[in-house]
């Protein structure tokens, strides 16, 4: 770890993702947002006329495609530079332009869905079936899905106008987090010497193995999220007010409903989870105990549940080194796969390393133009690292293949989708690492942090979603959320999962209001559904022949070309059963039966 997080300017060009695969220069990038009006201005002029004719409307579909194809690739290269900046003024700057941007083109073309659907069913469904609109089928009827909830073009211009506004909640928090918070976590001394505390090294502390250390940081970093609980509450509330005007203003039963409708998820997928993970919570609990009993702890606390089980293990490896894990590891998916993901991740795909003002964590983020780009947070000292590597690669060659094999317009797959791909490369990552480990304690060591891995995808993901669940419960039944009410409400969830064995700080409620992606609401929960997924696609992969790894990859050219639970069923799995989340809950449980034998 090091004393001092370099700023931008000092990362190395090697050790950033090469942006030049979407724009040369951010004068390339000015000019394609100047480019923008005239764009939207083409769709426009086709107002009021797309019932005339099936050539008409095809001309439209093919002007939107031309206006949504440059707004997303000029949005994706501000987006990036910000991300991986947020300090930097300029790059603030043009994220803004190209938010901006893309709200006066929604704003514009609000016309063009309800105008559409306008048309009747029976006249379009027959327009769509000629050839010429092999590219844009798929896309019109996704919009058919739609009918029940578009609002007049009015009305819809109002929602899309809103748009911006609507992101300043989770704008704010970003900057709360990433730039001023970050700035006021102090140091941690680790042996002798003051290490910086960050949003990035937050993790790695508390995976010292000196316990005053994590109590230290645990504390420290809380205490902080803390002073700020009111302001922090807001923006949350903010955020899910918005989620509930949204459900009303289009006519939706539930914030739930609304996020779900879009991909014909059932509701019955969410709250299965739910149930199913409840049911299984005494394997959880084990574990806990477990984890006590290894550790030698008289009590639990919080602050102790990441620290590795097995102290003498050094898992050391280089950026490079992990690539070749990977390599390795993806083996079963053929050379293409691995040659083109690892070439992507040495050649300028991935931004490595963490910079003062870039986002924590780590992101793969595709468009329909460039390379599929990859946020990381790189630690060497961390194997953790070499799965969120694998991880976030998954999501990159599952854009690579959608991109590849549909057209712009339905490309783009969905999240319940993303993370199947993504998880089934971390569980090939663990399996080759442990048929590779050298010795009984790696093996060990590998375990413990698979757990500690389909814990943290499995159970604490349902856990977040549970929680989103009841915040916007309580707005849709007229309860206001106070910071009182989330910090009561997170607590009960956190002494429900984690079991009696654990022992919380006064403050440790405070971790429902720093985790980002409820700003994104009803995301989390397809985390848990992916793990589920991709456990089963990964044996029925390795443990099968071609057909089977054809079917995978059938799955991961789907694109938008189909409903997520539709395409899953191609790859060899049914998410509307209970059967994939049972299965998963069972190999959690098989690990901890391993492990209490092997301590």
């Amino acid at each position: 770890m090091s004393t001092k997080i370099p700023n931008r300017s000092e990362v190395p060009e090697s050790d950033k993702w090469n942006l030049s695969s979407i724009y040369k220069s951010n004068d390339e990038w000015e000019a394609a947002l100047k480019e923008l009006p005239a764009l939207t201005e083409k769709v426009v002029s086709f107002k009021g006329k797309l019932s005339s004719s099936s050539k008409t409307l095809l001309e439209a579909l093919k002007a939107l495609e031309a206006a949504e194809l440059k707004m997303e690739t000029v949005y994706h290269y501000a987006s990036l530079q910000h991300e991986a900046d947020e300090d930097d003024s300029l790059a603030t700057d043009r994220d803004g332009r190209a938010m901006m941007a893309y709200t006066e083109m929604q704003s514009a073309l609000s016309f063009m869905d309800p105008e559409l659907l306008a048309i009747p069913e029976e006249t379009l469904r027959t327009w769509i079936s000629e050839p010429e609109y092999k590219d844009y089928k798929k896309y019109v009827e996704k919009l058919l899905h739609f009918n029940k909830y578009t609002l007049s073009e009015k009305e819809e211009r109002i929602l899309s106008l809103q748009m911006q506004p609507g992101q300043t909640p989770s704008n704010a928090f970003s900057v709360l987090e990433n730039v001023d918070l970050n700035k006021q976590f102090g140091t941690v001394n680790v042996e002798g010497e003051e290490k910086p505390l960050t949003q990035t090294t937050f993790t790695t502390l508390l995976k010292n193995q000196d316990r005053k250390v994590r109590e230290t940081a645990y504390k420290q970093f809380y205490k902080k999220f803390e002073d700020f609980q009111n302001v922090i509450s807001a923006l949350y509330a903010g955020s899910v007010n918005q989620d509930v005007f949204s459900m009303r203003a289009r006519g939706y039963d539930s914030s739930l409903h609304h996020a779900l409708y879009g991909n014909k998820v059932p509701l019955s997928v969410y709250h299965n989870l739910i149930d199913c993970v409840h049911k299984n919570l005494g394997t959880l609990h084990e574990y806990y105990s477990l984890r006590k009993k290894i550790l030698g702890l008289s009590e639990l606390r919080h602050y102790d549940v990441y620290v590795p089980l097995v102290k003498s293990v050094a898992m050391h490896h280089t950026y490079e080194e992990s690539v070749e894990i990977c390599r390795n590891a993806l083996a079963p998916l053929g050379k293409e796969y691995t040659d083109r993901l690892c070439n992507g991740l040495l050649n300028g795909w991935a931004d490595r390393y963490e910079n003062v003002g870039k986002r924590s964590g780590a992101f793969s983020s595709g468009a329909y133009i460039g390379d599929p780009y990859i946020l990381l947070n790189y630690d060497e000292d961390d194997i953790r690292d070499v799965f969120t590597m694998a991880h976030e690669g998954g999501h990159s060659m599952h854009s690579w293949y959608s991109v590849h094999n549909n057209p712009f317009l339905s490309y783009d797959y969905t999240i319940f989708e993303a993370e199947v791909a993504s998880t089934f490369n971390e569980e090939l990552v663990f399996e080759y690492l442990l048929k590779n480990a050298k010795t009984e304690d790696e093996k060990k060591y590998l375990l413990a942090m698979r757990a500690d891995d389909i814990l943290a995808t499995l159970h604490r993901q349902t856990m977040f979603a549970e929680f989103e669940l009841k915040t916007h419960e309580f707005v849709e039944n007229g309860t206001p959320l106070t910071a009182e009410l989330l910090r009561k409400t997170y607590r009960e969830l956190l002494e429900l999962y984690f079991g009696p064995e654990m022992h919380f700080e006064e403050n440790s409620d405070m971790e429902g209001l720093r985790i980002p992606h409820f700003y994104t609401a009803f995301y989390v929960y397809k985390y848990a559904t992916g793990i589920s997924a991709a456990l089963a696609l990964a044996k029925r992969v390795t443990t099968g022949g071609e057909k089977e790894r054809n079917d995978y990859f059938e799955f991961l050219k789907s694109g938008g070309s189909r409903y997520p639970i539709e395409s899953l069923r191609v790859a060899g799995v049914d998410m509307e059963s209970t059967e994939p989340v049972q299965a998963a809950c069972d190999t959690f449980k098989e690990i901890v039966e391993q492990l209490k034998k092997m301590f």
